[in-house]
């Protein structure tokens, strides 16, 4: 039994085959798994973003909006454990992340609303009244 399955036409091995996927070089890979992959929903009224960050709180999440550039952030720090603690193996560690979303003229930054709730952080993005669809005019013939 083969525990590793090689092809033996290919010039590369397999390790440069993950990295020379297309989603790599074009798409939104997410080869970091501390970064939250992300919903973007627009509506006729807003954008909706919507994060999946289980077990945060919403204390821990930093939400900025500088120069039409909207940045999600949250940094988590292990708590120091008393000494004595005796741990056969240990993965918690440092947890942080930063997604940046480049926002269109036609959101009002003013408005921007976060929310938090089942491991989901749901930013509603207003629009400004001018990029808000117009109601049809009916034109009478005279």
């Amino acid at each position: 039994m083969k525990l590793v399955k090689r092809n033996n036409d290919v010039w590369f091995p397999s390790f440069f085959d993950e990295f020379l996927k297309p989603d790599w070089l074009g798409g939104i890979q997410n080869f970091n798994s501390h970064v939250p992959a992300v919903n973007i929903r627009e509506t006729d009224k807003d954008f909706v973003l919507e994060l999946v960050v289980p077990g945060k709180s919403k204390e821990d999440f930093n939400i900025e909006v500088d120069d039409k550039v909207l940045t999600v952030s949250s940094e988590h720090k292990e708590e120091k454990k008393d000494e004595n603690d005796k741990y056969t193996r240990r993965e918690f560690s440092h947890f942080a992340f930063q997604r940046s979303f480049n926002l269109p003229d036609s959101v009002n930054e003013e408005d921007i609303n976060a929310a938090y709730e089942n491991g989901i952080l749901k930013l509603t993005l207003p629009k400004r009244d001018e990029a808000l669809p117009k109601p049809k005019k009916v034109i009478e013939i005279s």
